[in-house]
């Protein structure tokens, strides 16, 4: 069933109100924020709510409702729903709980959520579970409670799973509009991309932001990238999720699967979608896209009056990807003539406090770094408390920036380096100059390396789809290491030459063809180190007959390979499946020590050469295999071509793979190739 357009549900001319305490309440938010539409109060007992009069059920109404906030019991909760889809209603907001996120406490949570999808049609509903949404673009609200969203001709979306996320959202005080303020609850229906989708389109949103516990759909998702980059408004996501503990609560509490977090951010990254780590790093970037929208790069510069906020500035960024990128030369003689000899020129720089309160002379020295080429300029400055302190040399400061930014063209953004050293007035102010109002240095740089990210992503060709890898029916066996290695080798992946035994001496008489050194491996056993059931270089018959008698209890047979000259690294390679993502890619330092290197990288399939390469860069093993300390390269095309062939493998069986692990895969010198030394595929058959 094609679902209804959400647009009469987030930008409602006519509310009706369903329920006791809750129903009143939406209607006092919309008065306090000057709805100018109908209201309808819909209860069975009373006569008139807040002077207007109460409708007795959805079919006294006037008219169809564009948008309904049902604040009743669950059981009831579906019949009125079920009312407002035959009356051709908009949309509705179910406020209740006790559904599938209570399967744990209500046996009955999940079949009722069922029934109430099946009672809504095609009528979009929000929910169940969650408090609604604020529309401060028109004054249209349904939700039951308290709020500190206000009006404003433009802002930012933020949607969410929690409400009460939502409501601490809507509290903050550092000068971001918020144009909608959406809460998904258990995103039965309506998923929270579908409703960041909805709000994209309104011309008066510039950014949107995510607070996700659990995916509704990948597709979806896609889609909201998609039509995030064609619109220009970047899509920020703080996915939660990377602790065991919080995954957990995320199935309690929206009954959504949050899936890998590793998975995820791969997810995030290849669709474009800025990932943060905290709810202030979401507000200061946000902020910074809804000003000045994706950085060009990475570049940024900084200045204060201190050389102790120089040097907080310059630590924030070690392990950030942003770059204070020194002076250029035409930079240095114009901030020289300002500043004077005494002032050491660099990026972070420290102007000292020689022009402090100049208007004129702080405007030359700002547009002289502005001038720098620098994709956002940030100069700290921390505000005095109202209440005891004259902050006029300061507004100073604000002016000669606001000033700078103005003559360059420049993007600009002022630092408070403690949260509240950022008056909500002068954010505000500073917002509808152009300037960004920061509050922060680490969540400052984490802003300006999202924003970055962002802008390096939409340079990008546009992702393919996601691979379907929904499994097929039936249960999972384990190939033996022989029968893995053949399926792969038919895709591109390199062997060695082998052969398989039964018997110790048929072992010992497969080496003898093969050619010494071999190496003797029991079959139809997964971790063959751990269980003793792998020999390395073994020089004669001998010595495969009588490891093979060795390890004749705890094997199946007996796989005999010829010796793997020394690499110059060891990766792995695996494939899993995450609930949420389904199959995807890991590839990482491997070899026996592959837990504790855990230097590893994620990719989302289908993948390319390109992301094969960059993900590979992005180890810590890369060093190695470019030649660390003048030492051997190793063949880096062939490592790209064998992983590209190993997640052709993957996608081509992907309704059957449940597991794959090709661990050590060995990276010979440049040149020689990789040769895949041990894998386990686990597939349907």
């Amino acid at each position: 069933m094609v679902q209804a357009s959400l647009d009469r549900l987030i930008r409602p001319k006519s509310i009706a109100v369903f329920g006791g305490r809750e129903a009143r309440r939406v209607i006092e938010q919309c008065d306090r924020m000057g709805f100018a539409g109908e209201i309808w109060p819909v209860h069975p007992k009373l006569d008139e709510v807040l002077g207007r009069r109460c409708y007795r059920s959805v079919a006294d109404l006037p008219a169809a409702p564009d948008a309904a906030f049902v604040g009743v019991n669950r059981t009831l909760t579906i019949d009125i729903v079920r009312d407002l889809a035959e009356r051709g209603a908009g949309g509705a907001v179910c406020y209740a709980s006790g559904f599938r996120e209570a399967v744990a406490e209500l046996a009955d949570g999940a079949e009722l959520q069922a029934a109430l999808v099946d009672a809504a049609g095609d009528m979009p509903i929000i929910g169940p579970n969650c408090y609604g949404l604020i529309n401060g673009l028109d004054g249209a609200l349904l939700w039951p409670d308290q709020h500190g969203v206000l009006r404003t001709e433009g802002g930012v979306a933020i949607l969410t799973q929690s409400s009460n996320i939502a409501i601490n959202l809507s509290m903050q005080t550092r000068g971001l509009p918020i144009a909608y303020l959406m809460t998904a609850g258990n995103q039965a229906q309506t998923g929270i991309s579908d409703l960041a989708c909805a709000v994209l389109e309104d011309p008066r949103v510039t950014t949107v932001g995510l607070h996700i516990e659990g995916f509704d759909s990948l597709a979806a998702l896609q889609r909201l990238a998609m039509r995030a980059r064609e619109l220009k408004k970047p899509v920020v996501a703080l996915k939660v999720g990377k602790s065991e503990k919080a995954r957990r609560a995320t199935v309690s509490h929206t009954a959504s699967l949050s899936g890998s977090d590793a998975v995820s951010a791969a997810i995030l990254d290849r669709l474009g979608i800025g990932r943060v780590s905290t709810l202030p790093e979401m507000i200061e970037t946000l902020k910074l896209l809804h000003i000045a929208g994706p950085l060009a790069s990475a570049e940024i510069s900084s200045m204060s009056c201190s050389g102790g906020e120089a040097s907080l500035m310059a630590d924030a960024a070690v392990g950030r990807r942003v770059d204070f990128r020194a002076l250029t030369p035409g930079q240095v003689p114009p901030l020289r003539r300002t500043l004077g000899e005494m002032v050491t020129l660099s990026n972070p720089l420290d102007y000292h406090t020689f022009v402090w309160g100049d208007r004129i002379r702080l405007t030359e020295a700002f547009s002289a770094m502005f001038a720098g080429g620098y994709a956002l300029n940030l100069v700290v400055l921390d505000f005095p408390r109202a209440d005891r302190c004259d902050g006029a040399d300061w507004m100073t400061t604000v002016d000669a920036v606001i000033d700078a930014s103005t003559a360059t063209g420049a993007r600009a953004g002022i630092v408070a380096t403690l949260g509240e050293n950022m008056p909500e007035q002068v954010a505000l102010g500073l917002t509808q100059a152009g300037v960004v109002p920061f509050s922060g240095i680490s969540e400052t740089l984490a802003a300006a390396e999202t924003a970055a990210a962002i802008g390096a992503a939409w340079q990008r060709a546009e992702p393919p789809k996601f691979l379907d890898t929904t499994p097929q029916d039936g249960d999972a066996v384990l190939l033996t290491e022989a029968e893995a290695k053949a399926e792969l080798a038919l895709f591109g992946v390199a062997i060695p030459k082998s052969r398989t035994a039964t018997t110790p001496d048929a072992a010992a008489s497969a080496a003898a063809e093969i050619g010494f050194p071999v190496a003797l491996k029991g079959l139809g056993v997964a971790h063959k180190t751990e269980a003793g059931a792998v020999r390395l270089n073994l020089q004669d018959a001998e010595s495969v007959s009588a490891a093979a008698r060795s390890m004749a209890g705890i094997s199946s047979g007996f796989l005999v390979e010829k010796m793997i000259p020394a690499p110059v690294a060891e990766l792995i390679i695996g494939a899993a499946r995450d609930p949420v993502a389904g199959l995807y890619l890991t590839v990482g330092a491997g070899g026996i020590l592959v837990e504790l290197l855990e230097d590893s990288a994620i990719l989302v399939l289908p993948t390319t050469e390109e992301e094969i390469a960059a993900a590979l860069s992005q180890l810590r093993i890369s060093k190695l295999i470019m030649g660390y300390r003048n030492g051997r390269k190793g063949d880096w095309r062939a490592l790209v071509r064998t992983v590209a062939s190993v997640a052709d493998y993957v996608a081509s069986n992907a309704a059957m793979l449940e597991e794959l692990d090709i661990n050590p895969l060995m990276v010979l010198a440049d040149g020689e190739g990789v040769v895949a030394a041990d894998a386990l595929v686990r597939r349907r058959r």
